[in-house]
Formats: structure tokens, sequence, C-alpha cells
């Protein structure tokens, strides 16, 4: 698992070199994924500007309003299994939109060939989250062929230059940060708190690496919104707090400045209730490499924490297991 993290920035150099077809322009847009590939499909998003609604839909099927605004929908699915996307794909072709796709292959490459819509067939051999940057790229193209990106090339090429300075040859400050971070939540529950925007999906991409990689929970939010609600929890949480839980803030050049004075006195008031694990703070200009820049040392926390706990990373044989047990019952 650490050889794709330290892969990321050729992941994303991939994307770069992607063509995509011709695509609807001025639609809504509906970006189809669970897990993994939702990921991917939330972080693309933040590379597109358009005065229509978009989304990212993580459930079955389509939003209700999908019938009457005609949306392009945009289906990212790593195996190309997923049966809630398959799910939204069945559906919005059944509404004659207008549809393109991610995916190694399955059967939503073969829905592609059967109706003629565009795919972007990514590298396949690897876990889905492992997979996030060429997901990541490939989406960011279809999303400039629809129209809402100008600048993907540039984008994708400044998060690959970042992320390959902050990681080096395995050696570099993401790695650094990731492993002492890991070594402060060796026995405690992690808790990442994130800006509202990038930091605070940055914050959701370590609590599921954590939750995937080194089979353990985690818990993400966001702030503004923890302070209204959250933030009052932590008073009552004593000893569990303080020996149990270790705290990760990620901070982003972009936030807004009462969210920065925000995360400043939380973090504050949070240091005389529960052990603060550490800080990350974002690199570069765009979105893409900004988000990167944060998620990459949970990548690496993630594993490290997995390595400290003797468990293997890569497979989720719970996950596989509930898998099974659902086609059980149809």
């Amino acid at each position: 698992m650490m050889e794709s993290v330290l892969g990321l920035p050729q992941q994303l150099e991939w994307g770069e070199d992607v063509t995509v077809g011709e695509l609807p322009r001025n639609r809504p847009l509906i970006l189809l994924g669970m897990g993994g590939s939702a990921m991917a499909a939330t972080v693309g998003m933040l590379t597109a500007r358009s005065p229509q609604p978009m989304v990212v839909h993580r459930t079955y099927g389509l939003p209700t309003w999908a019938a009457t605004a005609d949306p392009l929908v945009i289906a990212v699915s790593y195996s190309g299994n997923t049966e809630e996307v398959l799910s939204g794909v069945e559906e919005a072709l059944g509404l004659g939109l207008d549809v393109a796709a991610v995916a190694t292959g399955g059967a939503l490459a073969a829905t592609a060939a059967e109706h003629g819509f565009p795919l972007v067939t990514v590298p396949a051999g690897m876990q889905p989250r492992a997979g996030v940057g060429y997901q990541t790229s490939a989406v960011v193209r279809v999303l400039e062929a629809a129209g809402v990106v100008e600048d993907a090339r540039e984008q994708l090429d400044e998060a690959a230059s970042v992320l390959s300075s902050l990681l080096g040859d395995g050696s570099g400050a993401a790695v650094g940060l990731g492993r002492d971070i890991a070594v402060a939540l060796e026995g405690r529950i992690p808790v990442i708190y994130g800006g509202a925007g990038i930091g605070a999906l940055a914050a959701y991409r370590w609590k599921t690496q954590v939750n995937e990689n080194a089979k353990a929970p985690a818990y993400a939010s966001e702030i503004p919104e923890l302070d209204h609600n959250e933030l009052e929890g932590w008073t009552g949480a004593g000893e569990l707090a303080a020996r149990g839980i270790g705290i990760v803030y990620l901070r982003d050049g972009d936030d807004h400045p009462r969210v920065v004075r925000r995360m400043d006195l939380t973090e504050r008031i949070l240091d005389t209730l529960a052990p603060r694990a550490g800080s990350v703070h974002s690199q570069g200009t765009g979105p893409l490499a900004r988000f990167f820049s944060l998620a990459v040392v949970g990548d690496v926390a993630s594993v490290a924490l997995a390595e400290a706990a003797g468990v293997d990373p890569t497979p989720v044989p719970t996950l596989e297991r509930f898998k099974v047990m659902l086609r059980e019952d149809e």
C-alpha cells in the first residue's frame, strides 16, 4: 500500500494524457460513486466552475430532480461493478440522459460499450482507494470535456509536482510527518478536523484511510459546523478523551478567515481536553495540490498505523464478507 501512496504523483501525471470524447455542456452534473471512487469524484469536482448544479450522489438511483433537469451523469466505479453506481446508470439511460464513465472494466464498461457513451479506462490491479490519483485525474479530464474545467493539465501537473516534493523517495516531509502523527495516534481513536471545503474533504479521506488501511475506527468533522454542536460534547468525554482519542487538525491555505479564527479557538479549547496528535498545512496553489498535500499525510499515517498494529493494510476482508452476505440475501 505504501508503494501506491508514493506513486500518487505518477497517477496524477497519467491523467495529463487522457483524452475524452465530446460531452454536452451547460448541463447540471451528477457524479455517481461510492467509497474511493466517490472520493475521486468529489476531489475532481474541486476543479470545476459552473453556474449549473453539481452533486456527488452516493447511493442508489439518481436524485429526484434528475428526471426534469436534463443533467449529464458521470459514473465513477473503479471495479465497474459497484451496484449503487450501476443502478444510477440504469436509471439515467431509462430517462434518456447523457452518461460518461470512469472504470477499469466490469459491468460499467460493458454498458458503455453497449450504449456508446464515453468511458475513460483507468489502470487496474489495486484497491480503489489506492488508485485515487488515477480516478481523480480521469474525472478532471471528463469535467474538462463537459466544459467546467479550463486548466486540467496545469492543475494535475501542479498537484503531481507538490506531491513529488512532499513524498520524495519515501523520506520526504509528508512521510516523516505522517509517521510522527501515527506514533501519536497509536492506541487512540483518531478524530480529524478540517475547515469546510478542502480541509474537511481531506479529513474525510484521512478517516476512511484509517478505517480501511489500519482496520480501525476514526472520525472526521468540519469547521464551522462542529463549533455549533460537537465542541460541547468534548466537555463530557473526560478520561475517554484524555487517554483514548487523538486529534489531527488540517489547515488549508484558502480557509475562510473566520474558519481560521474558529480553528484557532477550537484548538485552544480542545488542547485542555484531548491530546493533539498533529497538524497539517496545505501546500500549493490549486485545489488539487492543496487537497492531496493534506490527504497524503493521512495516507502515510494510516499505513504506519497498520504496520504498528501488525495488519496488512491492503485487503479489506470485512468489506468483502459483507458483499458476499449481501448477495446471499438476494
